[in-house]
């Protein structure tokens, strides 16, 4: 990759206009990558990381679509913790990528957006066109879903403006920030050099730890306890902090809980894990739930949801409640992302992984190291799944595809980068903290192709296999990303369950139809993708993916998957048309529950 679209050498690497001041600080604020799709408004800058950078740290990402660019940023944030660029042009781009910064937003994922605007200067604005791409507050249009955003005025102003911005969205609870650059500014030559300090001295700050009286009452109630649950949400995905959640549930023989929405934060076939990841809480979830008298929620998305779903009324809650999230901070009104206010007992503004190893420790010394686990499992056992129950040539339904991913994998490391509504929880064990990173976001579709992009770009020469199982819908609204992992030679396998229908809303319209005793029949109407049907497979090809003709029996489906796993564990992109019967594994919720 680092051989891709190499400028040729300029002799001419000197500081000397002040977009090679923003393009300085992207890389010594440690950005490996930059993704765009090109804009006037930003051609300062753009030559900047060209001609004064050479097209490296950061390295350019082209990108057919504004919004697939903040989503490989998006991506890339959710593997790697760290933020990634990504440039839009002025007005009109970051009209077209604000749907996936609300998506990174409501995933809390740190990222540097980079914009343009102007010519501030009216004297220096072509005529019409940098007219209608000026705007007086670029920064109003995205200011409810971004931590910080900036417009600087002068060479020096971009050096504060920067180091403030990459402070903010590394600093937990993290998130993305914009910065604007006048076109007038990025071509105004420098006059003095300009001063760039320490950037250690600018360094974000450390996570917040919980109080030693809040550490102290959580462990009292944790281990008096006769049935206490753990419920994983935002949390690290790394080594480290996985094993101190699983140690801290076996001290305590706490059952645990984890959603597909966070990603990987607890081995799914652990005998304390009580019920498969899942989308909305299944009956498992809702019981375990219920019969706990202690909760530790570990900044789970939308809790006071989740005691909804499990009792009618999230003040039913009998447990003492144990609410570690720094998520409040972030809580503007704007959006409704804060959900349903939920009742806590012991609020804890903290970092859950700070938490957690600070609790950790202290009830260690208080068991003095012994576990108060008996080994028994936490829930009732759970049948596997297998492929083999059906018939070879049974049509597919969209459950099977995460059972032949699991059959298919074998021994490879997989990281699924998202999962479609038809995933079923159950049929894929997470043994790793990257085994998955999580479908949560703002809910926008044509994102998913976009980070699985992004977080092939980020698993690049790890030996992981990225897989992103998509909905038809969202691969068609976002399959123009395709192309920039064949031209970046990013390998990414796409597993598309395709039922050619925007299905979900059939379900809404079928509830719809009932409640007014209308007729049921009628929810297909403007939902299907069909007639004629989209050759995804061919859209693929099209723009260098590789893809065979579309899967339709049961029998073909793992062989497929294998074949695009060694693809991918190769070096290239794949894609694979599953034609799936319509339907879901569980159902989804319609109503206010």
């Amino acid at each position: 990759m680092d051989a891709i679209e190499r400028p040729v050498a300029t002799g001419n690497p000197r500081m000397g206009w002040a977009s090679d001041v923003a393009a300085e600080l992207l890389r010594r604020l440690g950005i490996k990558y930059i993704a765009l799709n090109p804009g006037a408004s930003y051609r300062g800058f753009h030559d900047s990381i060209v001609n004064y950078l050479g097209n490296q740290d950061p390295q350019m990402l082209l990108c057919l679509h504004e919004d697939h660019a903040v989503a490989i940023a998006h991506g890339y944030a959710k593997v790697t913790g760290e933020p990634m660029a990504c440039v839009l042009h002025s007005n009109v781009g970051l009209l077209h990528g604000l749907m996936g910064i609300f998506n990174a937003w409501c995933d809390r994922a740190p990222m540097i957006v980079m914009g343009a605007t102007g010519p501030v200067d009216a004297q220096l604005r072509r005529p019409w066109i940098d007219w209608i791409h000026t705007a007086k507050d670029q920064g109003a249009l995205l200011r409810n879903f971004t931590k910080y955003d900036d417009e600087p005025r002068s060479p020096g102003a971009v050096v504060e403006t920067m180091l403030r911005a990459a402070m903010i969205t590394r600093t937990k609870p993290t998130g993305p920030v914009y910065v604007c650059l006048d076109a007038g500014l990025q071509e105004t030559e420098i006059a003095a050099p300009i001063a760039i300090p320490p950037l250690e001295r600018y360094a974000a700050p450390a996570p917040p730890e919980p109080s030693n009286e809040a550490l102290e009452r959580a462990a009292e109630w944790l281990i008096a306890a006769k049935n206490p649950l753990i419920m994983a949400g935002r949390c690290n995905l790394t080594r480290e902090d996985w094993d101190r959640r699983v140690r801290l549930a076996e001290l305590l023989g706490a059952g645990v809980m984890t959603e597909l929405k966070t990603g990987s934060t607890f081995p799914t076939e652990h005998k304390l894990h009580v019920a498969p990841p899942f989308g909305f809480m299944s009956p498992p979830a809702k019981e375990a739930l219920k019969a706990a008298d202690v909760i530790v929620s570990l900044d789970w998305v939308d809790l006071g949801g989740a005691f909804k779903q499990a009792t009618g009324n999230k003040d039913r809650v009998t447990a003492k409640v144990v609410h570690v999230s720094l998520d409040s901070y972030l809580h503007n009104g704007w959006s409704a992302d804060h959900f349903a206010l939920p009742p806590a007992d012991l609020p804890v503004l903290a970092d859950p992984d700070a938490f957690v190893a600070r609790l950790l420790k202290l009830v260690e010394d208080r068991l003095e190291g012994k576990s108060r686990w008996d080994g028994k499992p936490k829930a009732a056992a759970r049948p596997a799944q297998p492929r083999a129950a059906r018939d070879a040539n049974a049509r597919i339904i969209p459950r099977d595809i995460g059972i032949a991913i699991a059959e298919a994998r074998g021994e490879r490391k997989i990281t699924i980068t998202k999962t479609s509504l038809g995933w079923a929880g159950e049929a894929y064990p997470f043994r790793d903290p990257l085994d998955c990173i999580g479908s949560g976001d703002g809910g926008g579709l044509g994102g998913g192709p976009g980070m699985a992009v992004g977080a092939g770009l980020a698993l690049k020469g790890t030996g992981r296999i990225p897989v992103a199982n998509l909905g038809d819908g969202d691969l068609l609204q976002g399959g123009t990303a395709l192309w920039t992992a064949a031209h970046y030679q990013i390998p990414v396998l796409f597993v598309i369950s395709n039922n050619q229908s925007n299905f979900n809303d059939e379900v809404h319209q079928e509830n719809v139809a009932k409640d007014r005793d209308r007729p049921v029949e009628n929810n297909w109407i403007g939902m299907r993708i069909d007639d004629p049907p989209v050759d995804i497979a061919a859209f693929a090809r099209s723009q260098g993916v590789k893809s065979p003709a579309p899967v339709e029996k049961l029998g073909d489906l793992v062989p497929a998957i294998r074949a695009g796993m060694e693809a991918v564990a190769a070096g290239e992109p794949y894609l694979i048309d599953v034609r799936v019967e319509r339907g879901y594994s569980a159902p989804i919720v319609t109503r206010a529950e």
